[in-house]
């Protein structure tokens, strides 16, 4: 079991570049590149050829960003926070907000 500090469907906020300061899901995580997508955060334009499937033309997406430069939006009060692991009485390890102590998984 792998303990990624940053996962698919996580909400983080932008740290540095263009986008500093934007906030997204996490819709792609690429743990073996320390990188993630997020939504609406680093947009590309990518030119396309015409297929079967698509029209084509001039396409915009999301590019990767580096782990280091996003952070999990804390839960109740939405500033940055660092992310920090616990052991519940169940015995699942579970990530929690540095900020305020609060569990970020579900």
């Amino acid at each position: 079991m792998s303990s990624a500090k940053i996962k698919k469907g996580d909400y983080v906020v932008v740290l540095t570049g263009r986008d500093k300061g934007k906030k997204g899901e996490v819709i792609r995580s690429l743990p073996t590149a320390d990188r993630v997508v997020v939504q609406g955060v680093n947009l590309v334009k990518r030119h396309t050829r015409p297929t079967q499937m698509s029209a084509g033309g001039i396409v915009e997406k999301e590019a990767t960003i580096h782990v280091s430069n996003v952070a999990h939006v804390d839960p109740k009060d939405g500033k940055p926070t660092r992310v920090g692991f616990k052991t519940l009485e169940d015995g699942r390890k579970v990530r929690v907000a540095k900020l305020s102590g609060e569990v970020l998984d579900k």
